[in-house]
């Protein structure tokens, strides 16, 4: 609100001192050319925007340095970031006390309302208090509207914000209570990210839980590969220019293959492919947490910073001998590139046309496993792409996929010849041919999971 404000007072004054401009040139060179005081005048008036303009962004980037990062805002601003990564109640409780309680010396309690069940509260601060809890109840057990609201020293609402003492966020039976003297110190805009990311949060956190429920109490495997599934694309979305399908068959009910589309805008699509070691819950869990690192990441473009975020959050598991492989990358058909990170899979291939037939590109590994080691510097590569391209990312279950000698598919010249046969097919029939030869190769017996993500480049 505050930039737009900005911005029409600067189109204002652009304005006035162009109307100056046409009154001097009036009076003081009344026989000049009126076509050429027009020019001047337009050409005076769109440098004065785009030098206003230029002056706005970098004005706006020390506003924002200032106020989020260095200001008392940066208090819920690295609050806000740690809890992206937080996905069990736990990693909330150790994320509250590490930063709203020791470094912001807040006082947080966090109450189910269904049966006003405390969660969390500080110790040996204010909300320990029988009183407080008794007049938290008595002003705010009935608050139902999702949202964040404004508290007083007297613990009632209000709107007054100069004289606000604390605030709550509500997302269904769940009330986040965070007390702070200085809470009128902080910059009103945090709260909308704040409220949205504490909703992820509980979304992220419901969704692990009911993983982790129907495998401890029910051991029921099916209803769990349903509710991985439910990760996974199944219905590819439809992009400008790109022609997508996939493949997902795992070798049990429970698989650690993902993959997953993202448009970013008209022209960059995200896609991502990979394989968690093992099998079971704990590689579901992590195939989990891989797609909802990547789908609450607000800049998506950083690869590198996607891919750290990804091997921290697994790290911070803490399962033994847990990693993934991965290839993700962002399909960009305006400038007809692919910006990609390939994490140890061996399979991203492109099939583009050449005079000779169709030739393979490989898309080589330029990153190490993620989430059990220490990541190198982790760079993004880059290829060309053309018209009719065919890329190809798949899970090791094709290419290692063996016939009765014990031959591996992907070391033969059946497995390159049919994706060249195939290549200027739609990307929903490759995908089949792909498919039925893994299937005949093998004779049904498959040894892995099996995972094609396909994106064709068209005209």
């Amino acid at each position: 609100m505050l930039k737009d404000r900005q911005r029409i007072c600067l189109l204002c004054i652009n304005s006035i001192i162009a109307v100056i401009f046409i009154v001097l040139s009036i009076f003081l060179i009344p026989k000049a050319n009126w076509i050429f005081i027009l020019l001047c005048c337009i050409v005076l008036f769109v440098s004065l925007e785009l030098i206003g303009d230029a002056l706005l962004k970098f004005l706006f980037g020390k506003i924002n340095i200032s106020i989020f990062e260095k200001g008392p805002t940066s208090l819920l601003s690295d609050f806000i970031h740690q809890l992206r990564f937080c996905y069990s109640l736990e990693d909330f409780f150790n994320t509250v006390g590490e930063i709203l309680e020791v470094q912001g010396d807040c006082s947080v309690l966090f109450i189910n309302r269904t049966n006003n069940y405390v969660l969390y509260n500080s110790p040996n601060k204010l909300t320990c208090k029988a009183e407080t809890m008794n007049t938290l109840d008595m002003n705010f057990c009935d608050v139902r509207a999702e949202g964040f609201y404004f508290i007083d020293k007297n613990f009632g609402l209000t709107t007054d914000y100069k004289s606000t003492r604390g605030f709550f966020l509500v997302k269904e039976q769940y009330h986040l209570y965070i007390f702070c003297k200085y809470t009128h110190l902080f910059d009103k805009v945090i709260y909308d990210t704040l409220f949205k990311e504490y909703v992820r949060f509980l979304n992220r956190q419901e969704i692990i839980t009911n993983l982790s429920v129907i495998t401890e109490l029910s051991r029921e495997w099916s209803m769990l590969a349903d509710e991985q599934k439910s990760f996974l694309p199944m219905i590819m979305p439809e992009v400008h220019r790109l022609d997508l399908a996939s493949y997902f068959r795992p070798l049990v009910n429970v698989s650690g293959d993902y993959y997953s589309v993202l448009p970013l805008n008209e022209h960059k699509t995200l896609v991502m492919l990979g394989d968690v070691s093992g099998k079971g819950l704990a590689a579901a869990l992590v195939m989990g947490l891989v797609l909802n690192t990547v789908k609450i990441m607000e800049d998506k473009e950083d690869l590198v910073n996607v891919i750290y975020s990804i091997d921290r959050a697994i790290k911070d598991m803490k399962l033994q001998d847990k990693y993934t492989v991965l290839f993700i990358g962002i399909i960009d058909t305006e400038k007809m590139t692919i910006r990609y990170i390939n994490a140890s899979m061996s399979d991203p291939i492109i099939v583009t046309r050449s005079p000779e037939g169709y030739r393979i590109k490989p898309l080589s590994s330029n990153c190490s496993l993620i989430g059990i080691i220490d990541l190198d510097n982790v760079t993004v590569a880059e290829q060309r792409l053309f018209r009719g391209d065919l890329i190809l990312m798949a899970s090791d279950g094709i290419s290692e996929a063996m016939d009765q000698d014990g031959v591996e598919l992907g070391s033969t010249d059946l497995y390159l010849r049919t994706i060249k046969n195939s290549a200027n097919k739609s990307a929903s029939n490759f995908v089949a041919d792909m498919a039925n030869l893994v299937e005949s190769y093998c004779d049904g017996h498959l040894r892995d999971d099996v995972t094609m993500l396909v994106a064709k480049v068209e005209g």
